[in-house]
């Protein structure tokens, strides 16, 4: 039987033994991750049928030149897929799920209890017509069956005849800011590695003795890891710039940062300042204390960086003084929304606000502000497990 493949991201059915209507140059990316005993088969792709869409991720940012702030690379743009199969759903923990973001913002996802890929942001929804999500839709079908019969035959490899068990895959590329590209393809199973692309050796790496068994079958053909390899070079990185420029509005909007001061008594006797620093976008900032001008990069304790629910984010910085000292601390922020660093002095006894503004003991009432993502906020969205992506299907192993 010779099945035909009608869609240039739909690989083939389980009952497929793969054979594409005509090749292509480009296939589809996705590979199945547990191929049968005959030699495992690549998606196909025909004509010029768009693939489906081809982007949550602590960390400061370097200082932009005022705050002597500790310096990390920033962020790159990216474009990321999370999938996940389980053996034993629940509420809110579907049999089958697919997640894309784009940056830190989800844009796309599909649900086994659903069954339908649909848009979670805007400007996805805006951007692209029926046909295109017919077609994801069809694709993350088929994607459904492949990870149901490939989470079978993980279990049956590790001699688990039953148990709550995860597959998931995770792939997608990034843009660094210096022009430099980067992409994975990792797949996990029960929240552990199991199989991930070497992209430069062109060659699968296994992380026990059952993945060994997908590694030689993957790596008796070398095209296999080539092709995702090309995918996550280039194909994936044309997809990422095509949605930065559909969600530019928000995806480069800049929001700038409101800052919080102020003090408690630790238990050892000490003075511990904090700096709340919250509301801006994007999620790259730079935040230390100063002591008399001086950064004390060592001294001050950073928090992580972490979404604040309304599409912006939020961090905060300690340090620990002696209650006694009249020195003068400051809290310096820097982050892409300002033109210069902001200083925020401590007050003791009292809380500072970003603005300058000092009020009595106690937090004061939010400083107002910024542009925020109706559309996410009204739709939360957890990402389940680990999760990865949407443009393509699994042939189920036999």
């Amino acid at each position: 039987m010779q099945c035909c493949l009608p869609h240039l991201s739909l690989p083939p059915s389980p009952s497929c033994p793969i054979q594409p209507c005509s090749p292509s140059p480009l296939p589809a990316p996705f590979l199945a991750p547990f191929p049968s005993s005959h030699s495992p088969a690549a998606p196909s792709s025909q004509g010029n049928v768009r693939p489906p869409a081809p982007h949550p991720p602590p960390g400061l940012a370097p200082p932009l030149g005022g705050c002597p702030a500790p310096a990390s690379p920033p962020y790159p743009d990216s474009l990321r897929y999370f999938y996940t199969a389980v053996s034993e759903p629940g509420p809110g923990l579907p049999t089958f799920s697919i997640v894309g973001y784009v940056d830190d913002q989800l844009f796309v996802d599909y649900s086994s209890e659903r069954r339908s890929a649909e848009p979670r942001a805007e400007w996805m929804a805006r951007r692209e017509g029926p046909q295109y999500w017919e077609r994801q839709t069809q694709i993350a079908q088929g994607d459904q069956a492949g990870f149901r019969a490939g989470l079978d035959t993980l279990r049956g490899r590790y001699n688990q005849s039953g148990g709550f068990h995860t597959l998931q895959v995770m792939y997608g590329c990034e843009l660094r800011g210096d022009g430099s590209k980067g992409g994975s393809f990792q797949y996990a199973y029960d929240g552990g590695d199991f199989i991930s692309l070497d992209k430069d050796q062109e060659t699968w790496v296994a992380a026990d003795d059952g993945a060994r068994i997908t590694k030689g079958k993957w790596d008796a053909d070398r095209s296999i890891a080539q092709r995702r390899k090309a995918y996550l070079e280039q194909e994936c990185i044309e997809w990422l710039g095509k949605y930065l420029e559909y969600g530019k509005e928000t995806l480069q909007r800049r929001e700038p940062p409101r800052v919080q001061v102020g003090d408690r008594r630790s238990r050892d006797g000490l003075t511990t300042l904090s700096c709340r620093v919250h509301g801006f976008y994007p999620r790259s900032v730079a935040v230390v204390w100063l002591k008399k001008g001086v950064a004390m990069p060592q001294e001050t304790i950073q928090w992580g960086v972490v979404p604040s629910g309304d599409g912006t984010y939020q961090t905060r910085a300690t340090i620990e003084i002696d209650p006694s000292s009249e020195t003068n601390y400051t809290c310096c922020v820097e982050h892409p929304s300002l033109a210069q660093d902001l200083r925020v002095p401590w007050g003791k006894g009292c809380v500072v606000l970003g603005w300058g503004k000092r009020v009595g003991r106690g937090y004061g009432a939010p400083m107002g502000g910024g542009v925020t993502d109706p559309y996410n906020r009204a739709r939360g969205f957890v990402v389940p497990l680990f999760t990865g992506p949407l443009p393509f299907q699994c042939p189920s192993p036999t």
